[in-house]
């Protein structure tokens, strides 16, 4: 990438608005934007303030537009080049032609996140801080908003940094001893060697374990209401959506297709679906929603089996049960406001709730059990998790490497080799920072933003 010429694009969504941006980022991004803007009272762009003005034609000077421009002086911008904002009126033809009259003076259209690119490569943002830019533009809900904030203030990185310095201090002491044995450097005892990388690895393996849940605070999951029919699956993901969405009868088989809506709950996006009753089918169409259900069943990341707790179990119930036991699943006892003799005995271990779609009863007691499952071991520092995979498989190769590295420890390995798994396991976190990330990989992350940012 070339870093010395200067970029252009539309910096807010494509379609009209009562305002539109056009980000000027680069060595000759002043000079550009200065030769366009006739500014009130002969003024010039001065740094970090906005400044009242004409977007004219270059050669007629006609005026374009009525503009602001905002000008943020390298080092202190968000790519540490010149960056000129120019805010005109959001018509899509305004804003094309100011990115036109930009490009005859010589700037180049920018590519999908190229200026978050700039400010990776310019060490202004470390690659996981820019990850969280992408994910803060993408948030569906306010939680998803902070966590990625978090991110974007470095938290993930500064969670990393002790972890960094206690390998390099490792490391260190290891060549120390190497370097220097004939002076009598001492070499580390190997009791201190396998306690500092298992001190490492466990720091490392607790940031693994937050993926589980950074996936699903980054992608949200999908929650399918499955059982037999007439146990109340559709009245209760009416509740659970809060608006009657699915239709809802006396007679079983009512819902024939798969409904689908996406709600928030804790702050992260689920996707509702609710199912046909699962039964011998009694016609065509029945069969093939019957088809849809056990694939929306398959596809789901949890899933509701409800059961009517008012009436004994039947077969249908305990195949279903048997099917999602080893699965994060919640079994719904439905019905409850329905009085009956004894017990229902659920043959499994899963997590079970009592609920009555009809009067509301139990719903939260079901929203919170069903946030546990999501959540599960989730750390309890926000913002301090991994939110996709590439930033897991770098975690993870630094773990293997630290596991090669103990190994040879305790076996009393030259330390020459022992280094060498040590480095793996720097590598690793330098490339979760991006420190030291492959081009291809990095076109593949910035090729995912949207273009002006």
């Amino acid at each position: 990438m070339n870093l010395d010429d200067t970029i252009v694009a539309i910096a807010t969504p494509a379609g009209r608005g009562g305002v539109g941006i056009v980000r000027l980022a680069g060595p000759e991004a002043r000079l550009i934007a200065s030769g366009m803007l006739r500014l009130a009272g002969g003024r010039t762009l001065q740094p970090n303030r906005a400044t009242y003005g004409d977007l004219v034609e270059e050669k007629s000077g006609e005026r374009v537009d009525e503009v602001i421009a905002t000008l943020f002086c390298a080092p202190n911008s968000y790519t540490t080049d010149d960056i000129v904002e120019i805010s005109c009126h959001g018509s899509p033809v305004v804003l094309r032609r100011v990115v036109e009259m930009t490009v005859a003076r010589g700037a180049r259209l920018a590519g999908p996140g190229e200026f978050t690119q700039r400010a990776f490569l310019n060490g202004r943002l470390d690659l996981t801080q820019a990850e969280a830019v992408r994910d803060l533009i993408d948030a569906q809900t306010p939680y998803q908003a902070k966590i990625a904030a978090e991110q974007l203030r470095g938290s993930l990185s500064r969670s990393v940094m002790p972890v960094k310095e206690r390998v390099l201090g490792l490391i260190a002491k290891l060549e120390a001893g190497i370097d220097f044995a004939e002076d009598d450097v001492a070499i580390l005892p190997k009791d201190e060697i396998l306690a500092a990388i298992d001190d490492v690895q466990s720091r490392l393996q607790a940031l693994d374990a937050s993926f589980a849940f950074g996936k699903v605070v980054h992608e949200g999951l999908t929650l399918a209401i499955v059982g037999r029919p007439n146990v109340g699956k559709s009245s209760l993901f009416n509740r659970l959506v809060e608006r009657e969405r699915a239709i809802v009868t006396a007679l079983p088989g009512t819902t024939r297709d798969l409904v689908t809506e996406t709600v928030t709950l804790g702050g992260v996006p689920v996707r509702l679906v609710d199912t046909a009753g699962i039964r011998k089918a009694l016609n065509e169409a029945e069969d093939i929603g019957i088809r849809k259900s056990v694939e929306a069943l398959a596809d789901a990341d949890l899933v509701l089996v409800v059961v009517d707790v008012s009436s004994d179990l039947e077969a249908t119930d305990r195949e279903l049960l048997a099917d999602v036991a080893e699965r994060a699943a919640i079994v719904v006892q439905n019905k409850s406001d329905i009085e009956r003799v004894g017990e229902v005995v659920l043959p499994t271990a899963l997590p079970a709730v009592r609920t009555s779609a009809l009067t509301g009863e139990g719903i939260p007691a079901l929203r919170a059990e069903i946030l546990r499952a999501v959540r599960g071991d989730a750390i309890s520092t926000e913002g301090v998790m991994l939110t996709n995979l590439r930033q897991q498989n770098s975690v993870r190769a630094g773990i293997e490497a630290l596991q090669s590295a103990a190994i040879s420890a305790a076996n009393a390995v030259p330390h020459e080799m022992l280094l060498l798994d040590l480095y793996g396991a720097l590598r690793a976190l330098d490339e979760l920072t991006g420190a030291t990330t492959a081009d291809d990989i990095l076109n593949l992350i910035f090729s995912t933003f949207c273009i002006g940012k």
